[in-house]
């Protein structure tokens, strides 16, 4: 049975305690999608968004039975190496994390030391693929769209490797 077309649209804006500027971001809902109606710039990437996020959650997060050490530098480092090993991306949201881990070691005493002999590279592995699995599973399109929506350079994040699906 088909529902009567709606051309009613419902805005739900944020309403946390922090500042206009970070509630700036307008969620747009429409009930029914009419590709004959323009889309406004947020809610079309908010749409984008939402794809994005419902297929990130349908690749699987490999398990941990390689038996193999990655050698790694840097949090990205060990990241693009996880991404060619397993031919996956990982989340927009886990690499900007590992970047922001990068950052955060600028400045520490050890600084100069390599990364993996500080942090066990098993360890480190797991450690991004939980971080990955928050993100794929649990990261709200909204938010991904205000994220976006505040970087113009987000495609730089987003991976283009595309693994099989399915079968």
């Amino acid at each position: 049975m088909k529902r009567p077309a709606s051309s009613e649209q419902v805005e739900i804006s944020s309403d946390d305690s922090s500042s206009d500027a970070e509630n700036s971001f307008t969620r747009v809902q429409q009930p029914y999608d009419d590709p004959t109606l323009p889309l406004s710039p947020a809610a079309w990437l908010f749409r984008r968004a939402k794809s994005y996020q419902d297929y990130m959650k349908l690749i699987p997060i490999p398990g941990p039975n390689r038996g193999t050490v990655i050698p790694y530098t840097s949090w990205t480092g060990l990241g693009t190496s996880l991404k060619q090993i397993y031919d996956q991306p990982l989340h927009y949201l886990t690499n900007i994390q590992l970047k922001r881990m990068d950052r955060e070691r600028l400045g520490a005493e050890d600084e100069d030391v390599l990364l993996e002999t500080i942090i066990h590279p098993s360890k480190a592995e797991a450690t991004i693929w939980l971080i990955e699995e928050v993100h794929r599973r649990t990261a709200s399109p909204y938010h991904i769209a205000e994220l976006w929506e505040a970087d113009p350079m987000y495609h730089a994040f987003i991976d283009t490797i595309f693994p099989k699906l399915g079968s």
